[in-house]
């Protein structure tokens, strides 16, 4: 994904991570996106264009992130304004609930979205899921494979895994 795209106002940072180095980008108020730099599922993220800077949003996001890679459950989220689709960022409020150290499938989602009258099959709900602009804060790793099998992730499968060990997740 290359966010050239990204209106001139728009600002980055980077934060080097147990699972690798990630972008972030915000409007200078909300953060927008999360994104691993390197992936094997998806075009390198660059962040060429674009202005790095110092925000107070992105030091909130940091804390957030230090306190979820000593594994211990942030008790708050930095704003967010996700980029995307309005069903993308419904899912993404679905996913917003998932709780620390829990998993669900793609198919409860989907039942989630229709109790709020979104007809969407499982594999509509792993589509937008697949475009989740802000990986890790926004859990979309929590969503497994009704029969408990690691499909799908933006940042690599191997990395899913590790974030679900890091909340204390049993994998079988």
């Amino acid at each position: 994904m290359d966010f050239r795209a990204f209106n001139t106002s728009s600002y980055f940072t980077q934060y080097d991570s147990p699972v690798g180095r990630l972008l972030l980008f915000s409007d200078g108020s909300r953060l927008n996106a999360l994104y691993f730099e390197r992936c094997d599922n998806v075009t390198n993220v660059t962040s060429d264009g674009l202005t790095e800077k110092p925000l107070a949003l992105f030091d909130e996001t940091r804390r957030w992130l230090d306190i979820y890679f000593s594994g211990t459950a942030p008790d708050f989220t930095p704003p967010l304004a996700p980029i995307g689709t309005e069903f993308t960022k419904t899912v993404c409020d679905i996913l917003l609930t998932i709780p620390y150290g829990t998993t669900t499938t793609y198919g409860a989602v989907a039942q989630q979205l229709r109790a709020r009258g979104t007809q969407a099959a499982p594999q509509a709900v792993g589509g937008a899921i697949g475009r989740n602009p802000i990986s890790i804060i926004i859990p979309c790793h929590r969503v497994i494979g009704h029969d408990g099998s690691m499909t799908g992730f933006g940042g690599g499968i191997e990395r899913k895994i590790q974030l679900l060990q890091l909340e204390g997740v049993l994998l079988t």
